[in-house]
C-alpha cells in the first residue's frame, strides 16, 4: 500500500523567531535528516499533522514527504507539543533509505475476547506488554499486532513465540520468549502480577528505539 503523502516546503531560516512567524501562519517548523543526506529544513500544514496525530499511529506509520514535486520517504520520530495547548510546535522526520529496517515500537491489538473461555469465566486480562519493540524493513512496518484470544483459559498465557510477525519483521528482544499477556483471576491482582514475576523482562525494562543508521544523528535546532 502506498503511503500518505504530507506536502511540504522549504524553509530557509531557523530560530525561535522564524518558528513563531511560521506557525502564525497556520504551518508547522520541521526537519527531515538521516540516511546520510544533509539535513533539510522544511514547513508542513499544522491542520494536516494534527489529523494525523489523532490517528494514534503517527509515530509509527511511515509517510513520503513531497517538497518541490520530489518525494521521500520518511518516519516521524519526534513530535514537540506545547505545554499548554498541546498543538504541535515541531517535527522530526527521519529520512528512509531503500531496503533499510528500523525498531519500532508497535501497538498490540486484542481479539475475541467473547471467545475466550477464561473471560468468560470472570478472568481478566493482564497486559504486560502494550507494544512490541520490532525490527521491520522500512517498507513494511505493521500497523499493529493483533492477537487472538480464542480458546484461552485462565492461567494461560500468550507467548512472543506463539505470534506471527509479519514477512520480515522480527521481535528485538530475541534472547527470551517473553510473556506479552495472560488471563489471570480477579483474585490474582491483588497479590501482584505473576506473570510479570515469572517474567524477568516484564518490570523496569526502558523502551527504546534505534534509529536506521548508527551513524544518523537528530539534528539541533533552536525553535
Amino acid at each position: 500500500m502506498a503511503n500518505q503523502v504530507i506536502k511540504a516546503e522549504m524553509r530557509t531560516k531557523a530560530g525561535k523567531g522564524s518558528s513563531r512567524a511560521i506557525r502564525r501562519d497556520g504551518l508547522i517548523p520541521a526537519v527531515v535528516y538521516g540516511a546520510k543526506k544533509d539535513v533539510v529544513m522544511i514547513t508542513v500544514d499544522d491542520i494536516a499533522i494534527m489529523k494525523l496525530l489523532n490517528t494514534g499511529s503517527f509515530l509509527s506509520s511511515t509517510y513520503d514527504i513531497e517538497v518541490e514535486g520530489q518525494k521521500e520517504m520518511v518516519l516521524p520520530r519526534d513530535v514537540q507539543f506545547h505545554p499548554v495547548t498541546d498543538r504541535p510546535l515541531h517535527v522530526d522526520f527521519l529520512r528512509l533509505a531503500k531496503g533499510s529496517k528500523i525498531n519500532i515500537m508497535v501497538p498490540v491489538n486484542f481479539l475475541n475476547e467473547e471467545e475466550c473461555p477464561g473471560i468468560k469465566l470472570g478472568g481478566i486480562i493482564n497486559v504486560v506488554r502494550h507494544d512490541l519493540e520490532l525490527e521491520c524493513p522500512s517498507n513494511n512496518i505493521p500497523e499493529s499486532i493483533e492477537i487472538d484470544l480464542t480458546g484461552l483459559e485462565i492461567g494461560d498465557s500468550v507467548h512472543i513465540s506463539s505470534i506471527i510477525l509479519p514477512e520480515g519483521v522480527t521481535s528485538v528482544i530475541d534472547d527470551r520468549d517473553f510473556t506479552i499477556a495472560s488471563i489471570v483471576a480477579p483474585s490474582g491482582l491483588k497479590d501482584g502480577d505473576e506473570d510479570a514475576d515469572a517474567d524477568p523482562d516484564a518490570e523496569g525494562e526502558e523502551e527504546h528505539s534505534v534509529e536506521v543508521e548508527a551513524t544518523a544523528q537528530k539534528p539541533s535546532e533552536e525553535d
